[in-house]
């Protein structure tokens, strides 16, 4: 589910991550790369705002020249696959091969009419696609979605890997699926291996009763948005104090009211925060 062929840059000597400066956010390599006719050397890219820059030869905090590329996207899915397997034909679905208008119908037709053998690609892969003959299904860090700040995070992960695996096996050829994950025991990893949806359902919905979470309570979430990262704060603290207030005068004791950055406190040099309801 990542895009580019390293999800970020470290420098080994001081530990510095490369982030965008609008958005604060970890930078994606990008190998070279032919879009709209036009080739692009690698280079680093937000895929949030869309800022671009060359890849440094040092580090822009302790100058060292020990630059490394982490993390794991479908460029590199690509390019290791065709490296085990010199004789498959490849195609890749993500945001950057199909920029082209007709791109998504173009790929998927080569691919339907078995002129390539192996198709790699991010969640775009997930819905909607009919594809009979293939077998074999694989997922790579199924359990990424898992670590997002977001109550309903496992039930996305589990829709994502359910919807992912129904691309094998549609036809009487039959099929498998193989998911790579370093969560192995997690109950969405489990349901989703089993194909278990009531037993999914039953879990989650009591792990949500125990938090208070929908559908057993409510949650509001105000979000403010300012280029001022000290008037995003303080706006936002100003109106956490009417709540708590209200709260207390009203004698709401089930309701909780809370002011935190929003996740990605920063996007396209705009800054967020956020006040969450609860009850």
């Amino acid at each position: 589910n990542r895009r580019g062929t390293a999800t970020y840059i470290f420098c080994r000597e001081c530990g510095t991550a490369l982030k965008c400066p609008n958005c604060d956010t970890p930078l994606t390599y990008h190998v070279e790369r032919l879009t709209l006719n036009v080739q692009h050397s690698a280079e680093l890219l937000c895929h949030r705002c869309g800022y671009s820059r060359h890849m440094p030869k040092t580090c822009p905090v302790c100058k060292s020249d020990q630059i490394r590329q982490y993390g794991l996207g479908s460029e590199k899915v690509e390019s290791d696959v065709q490296a085990m397997f010199p004789q498959a034909r490849i195609l890749r679905w993500d945001w950057e091969t199909t920029r082209q208008k007709d791109a998504h119908e173009v790929i998927l037709t080569h691919f339907a009419n078995h002129q390539a053998d192996v198709l790699v690609g991010t969640q775009m892969l997930a819905k909607g696609l009919d594809l009979p003959l293939v077998t074999l299904v694989g997922i790579i860090l199924a359990d990424v979605g898992l670590s997002l700040p977001d109550p309903f995070a496992s039930e996305r992960t589990f829709q994502l890997l359910t919807q992912v695996s129904g691309r094998a096996g549609r036809s009487a050829r039959g099929g498998q699926v193989i998911l790579q994950t370093f969560a192995p025991d997690h109950y969405v990893i489990q349901s989703a291996a089993r194909h278990d949806v009531d037993g999914f359902q039953k879990l989650e919905a009591e792990y949500r009763r125990q938090l208070g979470y929908p559908p057993f309570g409510r949650v509001t979430r105000l979000e403010y948005r300012h280029r001022d990262a000290a008037k995003a704060e303080s706006e936002s603290q100003r109106v956490l104090k009417i709540l708590q207030e209200k709260i207390r005068t009203e004698k709401r004791t089930q309701t909780t009211v809370s002011a935190v950055p929003c996740f990605f406190a920063k996007v396209d040099g705009v800054f967020r925060w956020q006040i969450l309801l609860r009850g």
